[in-house]
């Protein structure tokens, strides 16, 4: 384990745990086991960031997350406060993959406060998931999800208004 001299004395780290020293990570955060956190990222307080979990290098988390086992966090990705992304949830970083293209480029993902991931969602790069928004479980994200909107499905659609809570508060 590298501990960051960035590291507020109130983080827990895991002994198994990689985190660059060019990480900042606030104070009461919890990094678990397996945990790869790589330079330049920023992760605000009271955070989790639970087994299994990879976050690329100049990532940026808000505050009071929660990052389930098993997600890949890349470049181009950014989480807003009080965001919960669930097991498995699966982002994207290049809108054209090929091994070949040494000249490709980032395309950004926002994850606005308050959202929710679904375990083993994918969010596909470009797209915006907005406040308080619902990404049903399974689904697949190609387009933005307004805030305080559930979304099911593959391509992810949107079935419901919520509330703050998750409630759903209109069908659509």
């Amino acid at each position: 384990m590298i501990k960051s001299s960035n590291m507020n004395q109130d983080v827990f780290v895991h002994s198994s745990a990689h985190v660059s020293e060019k990480a900042r990570i606030g104070p009461g955060t919890k990094v678990w086991i397996n945990v790869q956190i790589r330079e330049d990222v920023v992760i605000g307080e009271h955070c989790i960031i639970s087994k299994d979990v990879y976050v690329d290098h100049g990532v940026k988390i808000g505050r009071r997350c929660k990052i389930q086992n098993s997600v890949s966090i890349y470049n181009g990705v950014e989480i807003a406060d009080d965001v919960f992304v669930g097991p498995n949830v699966s982002f994207t970083n290049d809108k054209v993959p090929r091994a070949f293209n040494s000249d490709w480029k980032i395309t950004r993902t926002m994850i606005e406060n308050g959202a929710s991931l679904g375990a083993n969602s994918t969010i596909i790069c470009g797209v915006t998931v907005g406040e308080f928004a619902m990404v049903a479980a399974g689904s697949v994200v190609t387009r933005d999800v307004e805030s305080f909107t559930l979304v099911v499905g593959n391509p992810a659609r949107p079935v419901a208004k919520i509330d703050k809570s998750g409630n759903r508060v209109k069908e659509v």
